[in-house]
């Protein structure tokens, strides 16, 4: 895979593929109002870095279950919604209370949104994470032992589960690679499952951040399914048949965006007070 790092058009050409997963070249020039050629040489761009497949008159996306989008590509992709939905969770996060926050572009964004926050012990396998929180003097980082993953700093391995098997916490804020129409999280490294499994045994609430593009996204590893979920942080409303899966399992869902930058509660459902 290349190295590409994508302007802002073709971030957006690849987070539409990715929401949609298949589009025609015309239905991508119509909608971002550039011609068949731009739309045809950013393709071949995204292509080519492995992050698109295109086939006659359009594109999809790669059908891999076993390999993520390289970690620096993650970050522009739907940049403005996971500053919605870190935003959102933040407004959620009471100060004075312990968390843990795993792998991953949203939960970066969320650590920024704390920065403000007093009181709080954050637990991470992030290093992106724990640098960006040791700026507030008033939050305890406490950074899992383990394995460095090169790519995006995140720490895994066996070391990493008993570390964080020590704890319970308030609030384990995790991150996914995909919500699949059973109710299946998935990931796509089996050790940084492993770790977000731990995180949900030893938290006595589970927050999800997931933006749009996460809803039918396909990975190899299941980490868990919905009814594991205390609450749900997104961007859009989910589409069907995610709406009834998670009436079904009582999690409650806040939809944060631009409108809405607090976050607008999608269910009926009681998640319970924040601890």
């Amino acid at each position: 895979m290349s190295n590409l790092t994508p302007n802002p058009r073709q971030a957006a050409v690849l987070a539409t593929v990715i929401e949609l997963g298949t589009a025609t070249i015309e239905s991508l020039a119509e909608r971002f109002g550039v011609t068949l050629q731009t739309v045809r040489r950013d393709v071949k761009l995204l292509s080519d870095a492995g992050l698109l497949a295109r086939f006659h008159g359009g594109v999809r996306l790669p059908a891999s279950t076993t390999e993520n989008i390289a970690y620096r590509q993650r970050q522009q992709l739907n940049e403005d919604a996971k500053r919605a939905i870190a935003r959102a969770v933040a407004a959620q996060v009471p100060e004075g209370c312990s968390l843990f926050l795993n792998i991953g572009t949203t939960t970066e964004a969320i650590a920024h949104e704390l920065l403000r926050h007093r009181g709080l012990r954050v637990i991470t396998n992030n290093l992106n994470v724990a640098a960006i929180l040791s700026d507030n003097p008033d939050c305890e980082v406490i950074v899992a032992g383990g394995v460095v993953r090169h790519r995006d700093r995140g720490i895994i391995g066996e070391a990493t589960v008993e570390f964080i098997g020590q704890f319970r916490v308030d609030i384990g804020l995790i991150g996914i690679s995909g919500i699949e129409a059973d109710g299946t999280l998935r990931d796509f490294d089996y050790r940084e499952v492993k770790v977000a499994q731990a995180i949900i045994r030893a938290s006595r609430q589970v927050w999800l951040a997931a933006d749009h593009s996460k809803f039918n996204r396909p990975a190899m590893v299941e980490v868990g399914r919905l009814d594991q979920v205390d609450l749900l942080f997104t961007d859009s409303a989910p589409p069907p048949p995610f709406e009834s899966l998670l009436a079904e399992a009582g999690v409650g869902c806040i939809i944060a965006n631009a409108a809405n930058p607090a976050g607008t509660t999608a269910t009926d459902d009681d998640p319970g007070d924040p601890p």
